[in-house]
């Protein structure tokens, strides 16, 4: 079991198993409708006397259900349990290996099994539309009926709605591959980012003035689509100011779009950030990809970007705090 404050994971035994109140879910990107879950839970802990107990997969059960069709990760494994172990009135996390066995095991077995040898349920929260075990026959009616028989309570909530439609992981991954990023982060509640580690590139960027930033990013992770964009680098709880291009820029990489790549044109940076693992945070669209006749267009081009970068976000390096700083 995994709690808030970072301690590791560890197992209850039978004596000091919580009674507790269980969000149950993969959480990707905690986004805010996964945040209205965990507040309703919280909720139901209070007006019980119970410890909130998040439970939640490793990896996430798409990448065991679906192999040869991952779906890509709004956070990795990393962000996401540090995500959900600071979310507001969370007790402790729970981290399960989600593996053929257990995805296979049917869901009465694992509530009482799984769930029971870690603690004394009082009740389980879930979203409206959550299956759980085996062929996903755990939906909430027959949870429902699990509990009537075992003696705890199960509450579907219904999914957290904007703008006329839930929020949805799915819904955030359709928005960023539309380059969205704005409205994607409308439904995190934060800024999309991805993590990656910086790497030596091609050097056309330094020829510009400006340190440029070649990011490697895991081939699992929702990239927002190919184009330009306004943002930050952050690293060691200090960001910078960025130009941020998403896909092989195609004046030097012909034929290579669709590839994981991010190159960073940051402001205000010196110093050296080969091999250091950092985050690229989105903020803002500023333009699609497209091929350049000439270097000096090239240039021009990518200079107005950084000249917007600097207007609106500065050319200074801020502090951090929260999940992108940790």
């Amino acid at each position: 079991m995994y709690t808030p404050s970072g301690r590791g994971v560890h197992t209850l035994d039978q004596a000091t198993r919580p009674r507790a109140v269980c969000a149950i879910g993969a959480f990707d990107g905690v986004h805010l409708g996964h945040r209205a879950l965990i507040a309703q839970a919280r909720e139901e802990a209070d007006a019980r006397g119970d410890e909130l107990v998040v439970v939640t997969f490793s990896p996430d059960p798409s990448v065991v259900l679906a192999p040869s069709h991952p779906q890509r990760m709004l956070l990795d494994d990393e962000a996401r349990l540090r995500a959900l172990g600071s979310a507001a009135g969370v007790d402790r996390l729970v981290v399960l290996d989600f593996t053929p066995g257990l995805a296979s095991l049917p869901y009465d077995r694992f509530v009482r099994e799984t769930l029971g040898e870690l603690v004394d349920l009082d009740c389980i929260v879930v979203g409206a539309d959550f299956r759980l075990g085996a062929a996903g026959a755990g939906d909430v009616a027959a949870l429902s009926e699990l509990g009537r028989i075992d003696g705890f309570d199960v509450v579907g909530m219904e999914l957290a709605d904007e703008g006329g439609a839930p929020i949805t992981a799915t819904r955030i991954r359709a928005l960023l591959a539309e380059g969205a990023v704005e409205e994607a982060a409308g439904l995190l509640g934060r800024c999309h980012y991805v993590s990656g580690t910086v790497e030596h590139g091609r050097g056309e960027g330094t020829g510009f003035g400006f340190p440029t930033a070649n990011v490697r990013v895991g081939e699992g992770v929702a990239l927002p689509a190919e184009g330009v964009y306004a943002g930050y680098v952050a690293c060691g709880g200090v960001a910078w100011p960025a130009a941020i291009n998403v896909g092989k820029p195609r004046s030097f990489s012909p034929g290579e779009q669709g590839e994981p790549f991010l190159e960073a044109t940051l402001l205000g940076f010196k110093g050296n950030l080969y091999g250091s693992r950092v985050s690229v945070v989105f903020a803002r669209w500023l333009r699609a990809p497209r091929t350049f006749g000439s270097v000096e267009e090239l240039e021009r081009v990518v200079l107005g970007n950084v000249d917007w970068v600097r207007s609106t976000l500065g050319e200074k390096n801020v502090e951090l705090a929260g999940e992108v700083a940790s």
